[in-house]
């Protein structure tokens, strides 16, 4: 057990005098010579002067009883002695015994996105309801809210409303991570879908993966999802759904691939209570006759899938020295929360002198990309290559990957089993309700009395926007210089990955709405590098990418930039960082410049793209001016050194810093200058010497070397 996570764990609790004379009463009593049973708990010895516990067993040796403490049970979460920890359903909810798994496959080229027509047809149903049900699962309106968990969901035989197979698809969703409420045959090759709100509430109708059986091949049938409540979507941009054979993947070794044509997302007539739905419609050919076939809104990535990889970690040899898994807590279905302390095994000596990096990821169930992104970083983090065992030595990372396991079970898209977004109850002190983000929050502030927390980052998914980018913080009330430092770390991985990460798409402030979000929550906590790494659900406009949809392993390798770049902004070698900040600080010349400029009809029309991802959400697009002015700096990146070249490099380049520091000086405030004449400053008190000692600290591990 690492440092950290014992401390933290028991830090809370102390011995009173009242636990002193229990146990000297236990001394007393275990001295005496008793003879009942070779083995028996405290609890179990009827001596009122004994301890009641269960956790104390006394076991007869060589004439004497000895006492010991009962082996903890799921210390780690995951055991290489034991099965994993099986996954907990509310009661009522209906799963099938069926274990649905799927091959990992990267398609040998790019998948592109579909182009419109202009011919598709928009499917209305007025009179779905004298058509023939196949498919309904009545079990999630049980109850209005939360009651209890068990093993497995619901016990009782399940029934399929279809008996009569004949050309009929079959459809099912009653699996880990499975989201579809009714099916409606409408005609021979057509059918209406309808997908479960999030369980506990009437909206956040996104996420669908269900299974269909008795496939024929080489007909045309079009599935429609008639209710969505998002205006807005990234089918409408070219998005195409997933699909899965099951014979593909024994037959060729295909997994997951894009599919569909007359694909078309448009508002519909199904409206109630004042809300107006939006229908998704494509068409589709099985490649095989008789087949077991799943579709999804994006790559499934479940609860079992990462206890198998955290088994896979615990089991390792190597990795389970500097990778130790925890419970966090349990959720309120009483499944485990997970946190990942990465780091090479602490001395003494340098305990303090590491600092932190968070990353989290899976608040919200439906985004599973944020998984696939989390999966790439772990790999990288835990491989051998030597730029992973400096990032091991320098920094201490805890991970929580998977923030929300109950959700993520039942297929919800964006809410816990308390029927709330947990990425909005961050400053709840409703343990109860909240248990993952009260936890994760917990042990961040521990960490901070400890260490530096020098980078925060919580990963998501994004239904409306192409690329990947991140949502930082604003700095600018405070200092300017602040506002401009947290910008370096996305230009960085911009530079990184510039055919997947936009940094034009970035953006830095704290709306109201999101005064309850992890990224917004810690950066009032002090740490300065606060983000919310958005990932599409689609794919680039970037580079050789555009045109594309993102596929795992592209999601996997946006882990690897983030390391990547972790390293650039710590290397001792400040010219990267130096060179960023400048660029940073033309941008905003060149942006003030244009509000000045531009009407006000234009400035509204920016403001209105400044909307992050939320329930609102917005459509903002790329600028391609913007775009091709970030990319103007394309220096080659410099790798960063080991610890034994930095400390001869550090030796000889001590005696020829402090000249060009000086000049800097005067050059750094002369633009400090010049970029804050056309803006009135909101902050007299900070002097030019305060922002330039701002620019002198010492990189976050350059007391390391």
């Amino acid at each position: 057990m690492s440092e950290d996570s014992e401390k933290e764990e028991y830090s809370d609790r102390t011995i009173s005098d009242e636990d002193e004379s229990d146990e000297d009463n236990f001394m007393k009593f275990v001295s005496e010579d008793i003879h009942q049973c070779a083995l028996l708990t405290a609890n179990s010895v009827g001596d009122p002067f004994f301890p009641r516990t269960t956790q104390i067993l006394l076991e007869y040796q060589l004439g004497r009883w000895v006492p010991r403490l009962r082996e903890p049970r799921d210390l780690y979460g995951v055991s290489s002695s034991g099965p994993l920890s099986p996954t907990r359903w509310p009661y009522h909810c209906e799963v099938i015994d069926e274990k649905v798994q799927h091959i990992d496959w990267t398609p040998s080229y790019p998948e592109p996105v579909y182009i419109p027509t202009g011919l598709e047809i928009e499917p209305l149903y007025p009179n779905y309801k004298e058509d023939t049900v196949v498919y309904l699962a009545e079990d999630a309106y049980k109850e209005p809210c939360f009651v209890y968990s068990r093993v497995g969901g619901n016990r009782t035989p399940l029934k399929q409303p279809v008996d009569n197979y004949d050309n009929t698809l079959m459809f099912e969703a009653r699996f880990e991570s499975g989201n579809l409420q009714k099916v409606v045959k409408v005609a021979e090759y057509e059918y209406q879908l309808t997908v479960r709100p999030d369980l506990f509430t009437n909206k956040h109708t996104q996420w669908y993966y269900f299974q269909v059986t008795n496939t024929q091949a080489g007909i045309v049938y079009r599935f429609t999802i008639i209710n969505f409540t998002k205006p807005a979507s990234l089918y409408n941009r070219g998005m195409r759904p997933l699909f899965y054979s099951e014979k593909e993947a024994k037959a060729h070794n295909i997994g997951w691939q894009r599919i569909g044509d007359q694909i078309k997302y448009y508002r519909n007539n199904q409206g109630q209570e004042g809300r107006h739905y939006f229908s998704l419609t494509w068409t589709f050919q099985f490649p095989h006759n008789k087949d077991t076939c799943y579709f999804a809104h994006c790559y499934p990535y479940t609860y079992t899938n990462l206890q198998e990889y955290l088994s896979s970690i615990n089991n390792d040899s190597v990795q389970s020295k500097f990778c130790k898994i925890r419970v966090l807590c349990h959720t309120i279905a009483r499944n485990m929360v997970y946190v990942l302390t990465i780091t090479t095994p602490l001395k003494n000596a340098d305990s303090r002198k590491r600092k932190a990096v968070i990353l989290t990821a899976r608040v919200h169930p439906g985004e599973t990309n944020s998984s696939w992104i989390m999966k790439g970083f772990l790999d990288y983090i835990l491989g051998d290559s030597s730029d992973a065992q400096l990032l091991r030595d320098t920094f201490i990372f805890k991970v929580v990957p998977m923030l929300n396991p109950d959700g993520v079970i039942v297929g919800n898209y964006r809410c816990s089993l308390a029927g709330q977004d947990l990425n909005r109850n961050y400053t709840s002190v409703l343990k109860e309700s909240f248990p993952s983000v009260w936890y994760t929050r917990n042990m961040i502030r521990r960490l901070m009395e400890k260490r530096e927390v020098i980078l925060y980052c919580d990963l998501h998914g994004h239904s409306r926007k192409e690329n990947i980018f991140m949502y930082g913080c604003d700095g600018s009330e405070r200092c300017k210089a602040l506002y401009l430092q947290q910008q370096i770390f996305p230009l960085m991985l911009s530079k990184n990955c510039p055919d997947k990460f936009s940094f034009s798409a970035c953006k830095f402030n704290v709306q109201k709405s999101k005064e309850g979000t992890g990224r917004v929550v810690m950066w009032k906590m002090g740490i300065k590098n606060s983000f919310t790494m958005e990932a599409t659900f689609c794919g680039s406009t970037l580079g050789n990418k555009r045109g594309t949809h993102f596929n795992t392993k592209d999601l996997e390798s946006m882990g690897y930039h983030f390391c990547d770049s972790l390293l650039d902004y710590c290397d001792p070698d400040r010219t990267k960082y130096y060179q960023c900040l400048k660029e940073l600080e033309e941008m905003e010349k060149h942006i003030n410049l244009e509000k000045v400029l531009e009407d006000s009809d234009t400035s509204l029309k920016e403001i209105a793209l400044d909307l992050e991802s939320s329930s609102r959400g917005s459509d903002s697009s790329e600028s391609n001016e913007s775009q091709t002015y970030l990319l103007k700096l394309t220096s080659q990146k410099k790798h960063l050194k080991t610890k034994k070249e930095r400390n001869s490099t550090i030796a000889s380049n001590q005696n020829t810093r402090e000249e060009p520091e000086v000049c800097d000086k005067g050059h750094l405030v002369q633009r400090h200058k010049q970029s804050n004449s056309d803006v009135k400053a909101t902050n007299p008190d900070v002097s030019d010497d305060s922002i330039f000692d701002y620019f002198r600290r010492p990189f976050p591990n350059q007391g390391l070397v």
